[in-house]
């Protein structure tokens, strides 16, 4: 094989990984969160995923609205190092009856402030956990969330279809999770046996993450396509060889 072709390989090779890691990655920029779903009555340790949209402003606050009508007894967050936390404890519109118990306050907001120097910058994901329970014997609970910028612009993630601009992120205790038409079944397969799994996280779990998947996938398929540019372009070569 000749330096030419060699060359016409690797450049083709390496368009196919930097398409497989771009696509994915701005077709999947939302806010989710990790496991998204949980049995009734657990008490579920999940974490917002959540991406900066801006090229030219940082993420500084980050809200999350907990609905009055489906509350947690028990709301509680991990320390994420370079961000303050306030859970917002609020009375109720109506108690709800929660293990027994009369519920007549609850969490309905819990916010997170980024100290200066340590803004979501453009590029880059924050992780930010929360443990919350009794998870109330419902469908799904959806956590609207708003995002906002060190520029002043503000975003709210609180749309009910998961295919809108802004979907809110969703934690599903009952209905099944909704999964992209892109999706094998494997992930589906994924999705339901993380519904039996105890509420705690881990890494092996987080890879059933429909977004990881998605690469993994984008990345064998794009590969495949720069391999076959590769093929291509040693046959030209050969050619001119021969012609020449």
């Amino acid at each position: 094989m000749n330096k030419r072709a060699t060359t016409t390989i690797s450049l083709a090779v390496g368009a196919g990984a930097l398409l497989a890691i771009a696509l994915p990655l701005s077709a999947s920029a939302h806010v989710t969160i990790t496991p998204y779903t949980t049995p009734p009555g657990a008490y579920a340790l999940i974490t917002f995923k959540v991406p900066n949209e801006s090229a030219t402003a940082g993420t500084k606050i980050i809200e999350v609205d907990i609905p009055t009508d489906t509350p947690f007894a028990s709301v509680s967050y991990v320390p994420v190092p370079g961000w303050d936390v306030t859970l917002v404890t609020e009375q109720l519109p109506k108690p709800v009856k929660i293990a027994g118990n009369q519920l007549k306050e609850a969490v309905t907001k819990v916010i997170w402030t980024a100290q200066p120097g340590h803004e979501i910058g453009d590029g880059q994901l924050q992780l930010l956990p929360l443990s919350v329970g009794p998870v109330p014997n419902t469908g799904k609970i959806l956590l609207p969330m708003t995002q906002t910028y060190t520029d002043g612009t503000v975003v709210g993630w609180s749309d009910k279809t998961s295919d809108a601009a802004h979907p809110a992120p969703v934690l599903y205790v009952k209905d099944a999770p909704i999964v992209s038409p892109d999706a094998d079944a494997e992930v589906t397969a994924a999705s339901q046996a993380q519904s039996r799994e105890t509420t705690a996280t881990s890494p092996v779990a987080a890879s059933s993450d429909p977004v990881a998947r998605g690469l993994g996938i984008g990345g064998l398929v794009l590969g495949a396509i720069g391999l076959a540019l590769g093929a291509v372009g040693i046959r030209r070569t050969t050619a001119s060889k021969s012609d020449g």
